[in-house]
């Protein structure tokens, strides 16, 4: 057996002891009624004697069998067993001289038979009933017989089945009591457990963390979180009255940006609170070293830049290696015609060159970002006019529907950048039929949605995952980091730049807030 099923065991049998105990008083204070006040209650007055013989009986069978070292010696089941013999063998014979069923006593004998059913075990329940139902019949018989006496044996008959049907309710009763007492405690287990997980995992985490309970009073907090606030978190006190600076986030509305504080005494922290639902809920504050992820960032920054410089390098390597192999060549030929391809290789490798440095510039200033609302229609439109500058055919290729009321909340320079480098791959890949390129914008929950599609072959699956990677190209003449610096500009205003799934050409998709 599992220590589960053990523990549900015990647990069963500790609330049989307990509903035996509260049976035994009644079968006491029952007893000695019988004794003391039964002569005044109109029992036993066919033969008083024997009433008096049967209930002191009565009485001292439920002391002896009420000791708890009965129950040691001769085990649970059997003493329930013997006492329900003796409750239906004593009330029979006070039955016997107080009337017979006319008396009353068959219903506390039904009284006896549910408590039975409660304390006994499995069909030993139907037992009791077929011995009380046994004695009831032979006492009626017995008085029909030797004292001429008419019986309703039709009322008795239903006593009897009453016997059987309070017996079996009350057993199904404490079936399922005993069930959903253990499905309690096997629940009360189980949230004890996860409430030591969860401790434990709160005790040990990197950040810190407050429990508030509905009132903001500290329920719990890490160790963590007192080194970051500089003082004690005492069990029980307000936090708006101990920490003021913490405080004015926990008015913030739910769905806040998290904010950067500075507790007096303690480390300028990030605070994010998160609220559970319902009344009586309970509040977390997790709590974040603003020096500890500055300077994770600045480790990340080291080592991205790192990537960068060794890929800038390789890059910058390939058409250096053109130019001196072209500058060389050059000094060599005396054809005209030779020496001016080789100063038009020379040309094309220095201007990719540039290219290079402007595009690793402009990511150089990612985190100058300046947002303000700008007005997408006029925005988009002032670009294209910019794109399409070699004719009517050129214009017609773009087609742009953005509602005038839009705004999306970006840095200038940067939205232009991104659009610009969309735009061209777009051009790139895309037909020359008209429309072959489409601009279009939506707004749904204060973000706006700028979409650029067109109508070529698309990116191969394979191609996808590294499309956003630095120098990652397939075109001959691209330096491979024009989707990557949208990326990180797009970042850097807190928007992001996806590829859509589209039936076909490439769908990419600026989405960013509409207002700062």
């Amino acid at each position: 057996m599992t220590p589960t099923g053990v523990a549900d065991e015990l647990s069963a049998d500790l609330a049989r002891q307990r509903s035996l105990r509260y049976l035994n008083l009644f079968r006491l204070v029952m007893a000695a009624i019988f004794l003391f006040f039964g002569k005044t209650m109109g029992l036993g007055e066919e033969a008083p004697g024997l009433f008096l013989a049967f209930a002191a009986f009565y009485l001292f069978a439920v002391l002896a069998l009420g000791f708890p070292d009965a129950v040691a010696r001769l085990g649970f089941n059997r003493v329930v067993t013997l006492q329900m013999v003796v409750d239906i063998a004593a009330l029979s014979l006070l039955m016997a001289v107080s009337g017979g069923t006319r008396g009353g006593l068959p219903m506390l004998l039904m009284v006896l038979l549910a408590g039975g059913g409660l304390v006994g075990h499995g069909r030993w329940v139907l037992f009791y009933a077929a011995v009380a139902t046994l004695a009831v019949l032979t006492e009626n018989t017995v008085r029909l017989f030797n004292r001429g006496e008419a019986t309703e044996f039709f009322v008795v008959g239903m006593v009897c089945i009453g016997f059987f049907g309070v017996a079996l309710m009350a057993r199904l009763l404490a079936i399922r009591a005993l069930a959903n007492e253990a499905l309690a405690q096997s629940r009360g287990e189980d949230l004890a457990s996860q409430q030591a997980i969860n401790e434990r995992i709160i005790e040990d985490m990197h950040d810190g963390a407050i429990v508030l309970d509905a009132n903001l009073r500290i329920r719990q907090a890490n160790p963590q979180a007192r080194a970051l606030l500089g003082v004690p978190l005492p069990i029980g006190e307000t936090m708006t009255e101990r920490f003021p600076a913490v405080a004015i986030e926990l008015a913030r509305p739910p769905g806040s940006e998290p904010r950067v504080c500075q507790p007096e005494g303690g480390k300028p922290v990030r605070c994010r609170i998160v609220r559970t639902e319902g009344d009586g809920g309970y509040t977390v504050i997790y709590l974040q070293d603003i020096n500890e992820i500055q300077a994770q960032a600045q480790q990340i920054k080291l080592a991205a830049l790192g990537r960068l410089t060794a890929s800038i390098a390789h890059e910058i390597r390939n058409p250096l290696t053109a130019v001196t192999h072209a500058a060389e060549l050059l000094g060599e030929e005396k054809r005209a015609e030779a020496q001016a391809k080789l100063i038009r290789i020379i040309n094309n490798n220095a201007l990719r060159i540039e290219q290079l440095v402007r595009d690793v510039l402009s990511l150089g200033r990612r985190d100058n970002a300046l947002q303000e609302a700008l007005p997408l229609q006029a925005f988009v439109g002032e670009l294209l006019e910019e794109f399409t500058l070699h004719g009517e055919a050129e214009k017609a290729q773009v087609v742009a529907d953005v509602p005038a009321a839009l705004t999306l909340a970006f840095d200038r320079a940067h939205l232009h950048q991104i659009l610009w480098n969309l735009l061209v791959n777009a051009r790139r890949y895309a037909s020359p039929a008209p429309g072959a390129i489409r601009v279009w914008a939506e707004s749904a929950e204060g973000r706006t949605a700028l979409h650029v599609v067109d109508d070529g072959p698309g990116i191969p699956e394979e191609n996808r995952g590294r499309l956003f990677e630095p120098f990652f190209t397939t075109h001959a003449k691209g330096t491979g980091l024009g989707l990557y610096i949208a990326r990180e500009l797009a970042d850097a205003n807190r928007a992001t730049l996806s590829l859509r799934d589209s039936a076909s050409g490439a769908h990419f998709c600026l989405t960013g807030k509409n207002q700062p």
